[in-house]
């Protein structure tokens, strides 16, 4: 007998994870972890959640998530968006649905660096005029 399994790879920020979702009901582990005990606030479970929830495919699978970089939002940005091409994987009839919310679009927003005679990014050193 074959596991079937569909793949998914989502990046936000320097984060990147190797989603697989495999016939199940509704596990999600997170660097064997358990959703709960990886991120700490409900707000990135919730994000993690929104694609399987939006397709009600949420007791379907179970989610396996490898993920390595950047912080806990950015890693929670990146599964989401892992788990939503790993859904197209597994129904390309889901593709409408999860573009039209928003969850197949990599979030192009990052780390601004810092440029030479400033403080930061943005900010200047305070200005004297005398």
């Amino acid at each position: 007998m074959a596991l079937t399994q569909h793949l998914g790879t989502g990046r936000r920020k320097t984060a990147v994870a190797r989603v697989t979702l495999r016939p199940g009901k509704g596990d999600i582990k997170i660097n064997k972890r358990g959703l709960d005990n990886y991120f700490p606030n409900e707000a990135c479970r919730a994000l993690v959640k929104q694609p399987l929830l939006a397709t009600e495919m949420a007791d379907k699978f179970d989610v396996l998530v490898l993920t390595d970089g950047g912080g806990i939002t950015g890693q929670a940005g990146a599964i989401r968006l892992g788990i939503a091409r790993a859904l197209v994987a597994f129904n390309a009839e889901l593709r409408g649905k999860l573009k039209q919310l928003g969850f197949l679009t990599r979030d192009p927003r990052a780390h601004e660096r810092k440029k030479y005679g400033q403080k930061g990014a943005r900010k200047r050193f305070q200005f004297s005029k005398r």
